[in-house]
C-alpha cells in the first residue's frame, strides 16, 4: 500500500542503520568470543565460526592480493548512492523501500569492514549432510532477504500490469 508524503522514505533510513548497527554488533562480539577457524556447534545444522573473508560473495576474489578491497569497498559505495537514490523515488511503495533498506544496510556494515578492517567479519554457518555453506553475516542475510523482496515487488508489480492490460473475456 503506497504511503502519503515524499518525506517518509526518512523512515527507512532508519531501518538501514538498525540493521548496519546489528550487523557491526553481532561481528564485534563475534570476534570478541571466537577466534579465527574456531567452530561452536549449535545446532545440527547450525555452526558459529570467525571467518575473515577478504573477497566478496562466497569468497570471490578473496586470494586476489589486497586490490580487490578497494574495488568492493568503491562498488559498495556506487552502490549504496544507487539504493539512496532508488530508495528516496521508491513512491511510498513500502515493500520496495523495505527492501532497498534492507539492501542498503547490509551494504553499510560490510562496507564499514572493508574500510577498517580490510576484510569483512562472517560468523554464521550453515549445514546439512556433510555440505557448508559459506559463512556469512547479519548484514549478507539482510542483502539476500532484501534481494528477495525487490524480486517479489517485481514479480508483482509484473502480475499488476499484466491484469491491466487483460480485457474482459480473452483470458
Amino acid at each position: 500500500m503506497p504511503e502519503r508524503g515524499d518525506s517518509r522514505w526518512m523512515r527507512w533510513l532508519a531501518l538501514s542503520a538498525a540493521v548496519a548497527a546489528a550487523d557491526l554488533a553481532t561481528k564485534a562480539w563475534a570476534s570478541a568470543a571466537f577466534a579465527p577457524g574456531d567452530v561452536h556447534v549449535v545446532a545440527p545444522f547450525l555452526n558459529l565460526v570467525l571467518w575473515h573473508n577478504p573477497g566478496a560473495a562466497f569468497s570471490f576474489l578473496a586470494d586476489a592480493g589486497g586490490w580487490q578491497r578497494w574495488l568492493f569497498v568503491g562498488l559498495s559505495i556506487v552502490v549504496s548512492v544507487a539504493l539512496l537514490v532508488m530508495l528516496r523515488r521508491s513512491g511510498g511503495n513500502r515493500l520496495l523501500a523495505a527492501a532497498l533498506a534492507l539492501v542498503l544496510g547490509g551494504a553499510a556494515g560490510n562496507l564499514w569492514d572493508r574500510v577498517s578492517l580490510g576484510h569483512v567479519v562472517d560468523f554464521i554457518q550453515l549445514h546439512a549432510a556433510g555440505y557448508y555453506w559459506p559463512a556469512f553475516n547479519i548484514a549478507d542475510s539482510a542483502i539476500s532477504v532484501g534481494v528477495v523482496l525487490i524480486l517479489a515487488d517485481g514479480l508483482r508489480d509484473l502480475r499488476a500490469s499484466r491484469r491491466a492490460g487483460e480485457r474482459p473475456g480473452n483470458r
